[in-house]
């Protein structure tokens, strides 16, 4: 994630200020890390949740990560199919909000790339349950640790965080 760590002064999507940023998708988005996130991804969810089929979240941060981890798991003769929430329905051909295809009933695990707030990973939630899909829990690549976890929790979800923001500010030698 060394590529994903910027230090300055930015406004986060919640609003909020922070002397650091963290863009997962600088990773998530190259070959490294595709291979990187869809072994480590693939290994959590079949642990925490081997009842899922499907993977995916909010456009467009948890797209790469979904898509390496439903790669990884062809590979392990384990499928995991990817699916993508529009962040509002398309306005042509099916109107579709959701795309890649879970049925209804289908167990899904939504992915966030860099969780602060949730509110991006309980609106995919939201998305998936109003077409009647069952969610078996989140998992994100980086919880900056700022109340997204409570949150999560709270809402009755299960999360796995691959990665924390302390590791990540602790890896490149800053204290959190």
């Amino acid at each position: 994630m060394e590529r994903s760590l910027a230090f300055g002064d930015f406004t986060l999507s919640s609003g909020a200020r922070s002397s650091y940023y963290i863009d997962a998708r600088l990773t998530t988005m190259s070959a490294a890390g595709q291979l990187l996130i869809g072994l480590v991804g693939f290994a959590a969810v079949r642990e925490r949740w081997p009842e899922a089929g499907w993977v995916g979240g909010l456009t467009l941060g948890a797209d790469p990560v979904a898509y390496a981890i439903a790669h990884r798991s062809s590979l392990e003769g384990v499928p995991l199919d990817a699916f993508t929430v529009r962040k509002k329905p398309k306005e042509h051909g099916s109107g579709q909000r959701i795309e890649g295809g879970p049925p209804t009933g289908a167990r899904v695990v939504v992915i966030e790339d860099t969780l602060t707030t949730g509110a991006s990973a309980l609106e995919a939630v939201a998305a998936v349950q109003q077409e009647g899909i069952a969610v078996v829990g989140v998992l994100t690549v980086v919880d900056r640790q700022v109340g997204g976890l409570e949150r999560i929790r709270e809402a009755g979800h299960p999360l796995v965080s691959i990665f924390t923001a302390a590791e990540l500010l602790e890896a490149a030698g800053h204290a959190p």
